[in-house]
């Protein structure tokens, strides 16, 4: 059947400091299969990798594709991640490395974005829904009382209450 969907309204909090990071590709010729393919493959070795290294920082992820996809990424902090990024025995900087070297044709583009989240400076909410984006590594709770709204979410995370 599959992940549980909570009907109610819940929301996502954190006390602590966390890093989203958006990361995708651009099919800009999907006829240069050998152009775009090698690097649509080398994500699923980066996440198998970071699955098993929890330690590495990586919390937790959400992927759409198309010709432009895009992956929302969650992290510990922006220094975990960047240390991911440039660790030799990584599997991404073999996985970038030849993106450079194959870089000359523009068959395929890649981009990300990184932003680093304080706490009180986002809020989210869920309503028919299993655990999703944030809310499988914030603390899942019901939006309810002063949780009710966006507003009121942004100003208790602020306050450091969640009554």
């Amino acid at each position: 059947m599959g992940k549980k969907v909570f009907a109610e309204r819940m929301t996502a909090r954190s006390d602590e400091s966390y890093v989203v990071f958006l990361i995708g590709m651009r099919v800009n010729n999907p006829f240069a299969i050998h152009r775009w393919l090698p690097v649509f493959l080398a994500m699923p070795k980066m996440l198998r990798e970071l699955h098993i290294h929890r330690e590495l920082g990586f919390k937790s992820y959400e992927s759409w594709f198309g010709r432009t996809s895009i992956m929302v990424q969650y992290w510990e902090s922006p220094e975990k991640l960047i240390a991911y990024a440039k660790a030799a025995d990584s599997e991404h900087l073999p996985a970038w490395r030849a993106f450079n070297r194959a870089a000359k044709s523009p068959a395929v583009g890649i981009w990300h974005e990184t932003y680093v989240i304080d706490p009180g400076k986002s809020e989210s909410v869920y309503k028919n829904m299993p655990m999703f984006g944030f809310g499988k590594v914030g603390h899942h709770t019901p939006a309810i009382g002063r949780l009710n709204s966006a507003t009121e979410r942004l100003q208790n995370s602020k306050n450091g209450s969640d009554e």
